[in-house]
């Protein structure tokens, strides 16, 4: 499915006159080897400065094996690049080892090795790049033609242009110039480009292995190698492979390496290219933790408008992508659904957006040297924009609309103060999908948000903001969590499901009770006015509170009427004490008489998170009160 699905998407690009020729592929590149026509070096000077396929543009920011972001580079069309690990040389190489034939040992240059392998690749270069301009005459041609003739590895181990390189000499890439015209490029050289064209043909080779194609089911010359990917997180900096055999164990009827998977040459040149280029594209790619998320449309022309939808709705955007817009972008959708529910049809008639493109989500993770897939989903766009949209609603609590990226997910998950907790992976790639589909959240995720509320600590620098045990996000995925479980049971009503800010009008036992505990927390830290408390009954109460409210409750009650009545002695910020102990009497008498018959003995993991929710809106509801009175005072 994966790789027929990125066949689709180059045969879009294709389409739209996108594609890099056939031949060719791109290359990063660093630096620009400057030669005089006599072949010496003159200087070696920043591609990126310079220019070459794409002037103002840079390769993504990736990592590799050892977490460590890669150097700014330039994006160039070389001649189809090698992908084999032995000693073969490309035409018009990039590579150092097999320019320079120089290792870099430290801060040294040497030729030497335990196999040889800078003496081989240099050798290898040279036989074959004058093999090729043989008979072809220009002056970039020249002048590469006088370099490779005359460079000797031994005589070049203190070369000054080299040494200026330093370290980054082992991971940099090259391509060559003439002195002074950094704008006449050997790749980019006509009689190079019609010699390699002529030799670039679909003549299929005496050697090759015909068999009928897994995807086109054709018959056709089969792919022995598939090309690397490049960009994927983690990944080795010189690419990893989806397809490949390398053990006697995954063979069989005979067939080595990447013959038994019967992919042809053309359809892997296809699904390399197109994952590539994906991978190259930030509007295309985000992260799920270790997993690289791709995520493209087909069958229509606005992929890149698609892809910016769901990246911004998923991921909170890019580098491209400010948090206003984000947040604007959020607002307009939720604006457009008048119930609980956002649908498809409402969404594409608003933006324009065609609902029925497919739309591909994959996960990818690399090991050593290979890529596996750990998810790929398949909907139509309006599904999946609908779903994601659903999910931001579901997300929002209190009066401010704002985006909650999957990052911001997972952050809170964690202990505040933690640097070494590790969330499950597994659990945010189950998150991830109740997301695409819309179904209802793990159970995993309201325990743990649950847990993380109950156990973390109050933290008094977050006093004028949210508390960060018990803040908007963590306070949003419990609603979010809710309300889908109630969704998703048969007996639904929606108005059960728990609302954006305070609702006076729920009678749910749990509910009341969380708002009951914050009505009692903010007596206590009255009554204790001016002086700041340094432990609360949300320290000693909380939890058990959230857990057995009949074990607590009448507890709290008696201690909150010795509070009340040292409320009634004081002036708290310009208020009566007797107008504050009438208000708390009131708003305590009101919660208890909407509990009925009682405090419910024990609540359930749902119950639990209504009553967190419950604790939230009231809490959040003093807030809003005294900023409001404060503002009438000025």
């Amino acid at each position: 499915m994966l790789i027929n699905a990125l066949c689709d998407y180059y045969d879009d690009l294709e389409r739209d006159g996108k594609l890099i020729p056939k031949g060719y592929s791109k290359q990063d590149v660093h630096y620009l080897i400057c030669l005089k026509p006599d072949g010496v070096i003159d200087s070696i000077i920043s591609a990126v400065d310079v220019g070459g396929d794409e002037q103002t543009s840079e390769s993504p920011e990736v990592k590799n094996a050892k977490g460590k972001k890669s150097k700014r580079a330039q994006s160039i069309t070389f001649p189809q690049r090698t992908q084999k690990s032995g000693i073969e040389s490309n035409i018009i190489e990039h590579r150092p080892l097999y320019i320079f034939g120089l290792n870099l040992d430290g801060d040294t240059f040497t030729t030497e090795d335990k196999t040889g392998k800078a003496k081989k690749s240099n050798a290898a270069f040279k036989e074959v790049n004058l093999s090729f301009i043989e008979g072809l005459d220009s002056p970039i041609i020249n002048a590469y033609r006088n370099f490779i003739q005359n460079w000797i590895p031994e005589n070049e181990t203190e070369n000054p242009y080299l040494k200026g390189i330093g370290k980054a000499y082992k991971n940099s890439y090259f391509a060559f110039c003439l002195s002074g015209q950094p704008g006449v490029l050997l790749h980019e050289d006509p009689l190079i480009k019609a010699k390699w064209e002529s030799l670039n043909t679909d003549e299929v080779s005496n050697d090759a292995v015909l068999a009928q194609c897994a995807v086109t089911g054709r018959k056709l010359p089969i792919a022995k190698l598939h090309k690397k990917i490049k960009g994927i997180n983690g990944g080795q900096p010189s690419g990893t492979i989806l397809v490949g055999f390398n053990e006697t164990a995954y063979c069989s009827y005979g067939n080595d390496q990447s013959y038994n998977s019967n992919i042809s040459e053309e359809i892997m040149n296809k699904y390399t290219f197109a994952l590539n280029s994906l991978l190259a594209d930030k509007k295309h790619f985000n992260l799920i933790d270790d997993i690289t998320v791709i995520f493209w449309a087909t069958g229509g022309k606005k992929n890149t408008e698609c892809s910016d939808w769901a990246n911004v709705l998923m991921f909170g955007g890019n580098d491209e992508i400010d948090d206003k817009k984000v947040d604007d972008m959020l607002k307009s959708i939720l604006n457009s659904a008048e119930d609980s529910t956002v649908t498809e049809d409402k969404l594409s008639s608003l933006y324009k957006i065609d609902k029925n493109i497919d739309f591909y989500i994959v996960g990818l993770k690399p090991n050593a040297s290979r890529v596996s897939q750990k998810f790929i989903y398949r909907r139509k766009f309006g599904q999946i924009l609908a779903c994601i949209a659903q999910h931001q609603k579901d997300m929002q609590i209190g009066d401010e609309t704002r985006s909650v990226p999957l990052k911001e997910i997972k952050k809170v998950l964690k202990y505040p103060k933690s640097k070494n907790e590790k969330i499950d992976a597994s659990l945010m790639s189950a998150i991830f999908k109740s997301i695409v589909f819309g179904t209802p959240y793990p159970d995993y995720l309201l325990s743990t948000v649950v847990r993380r509320m109950k156990t973390d600590k109050f933290d008094k620098k977050d006093e004028k903001k949210d508390k960060a045990w018990i803040n908007r996000i963590r306070a949003g995925l419990v609603k979010a969590c809710v309300n889908r479980w109630l969704r998703n049971n048969k007996n639904y009503n929606n108005k059960e499901e728990l609302k954006l800010a305070l609702d006076k009008e729920n009678k749910n036992e749990a509910y009341l009770c969380g708002r009951l505990f914050a009505v009692l927390q903010r007596i206590q830290e009255n009554a204790a006015a001016p002086a700041k408390l340094n432990r609360t009954i949300k320290d000693t109460y909380f939890a058990s509170a959230a857990s057995k409210p009949a074990l607590v409750f009448p507890k709290l009650l008696a201690l909150s009427q010795n509070h009340i009545k040292k409320i009634g002695e004081k002036l708290i910020n310009g208020i009566p004490g007797e107008k504050l102990e009438i208000y708390f009497n009131k708003l305590v008498e009101e919660i208890i008489g909407k509990l009925g018959v009682g405090f419910p003995e024990t609540l359930t993991l749902t119950e639990q998170g209504k009553f967190m929710i419950g604790y939230y809106h009231q809490d959040q509801d003093f807030y809003k009160k005294n900023e409001t009175e404060t503002e009438e005072e000025n």
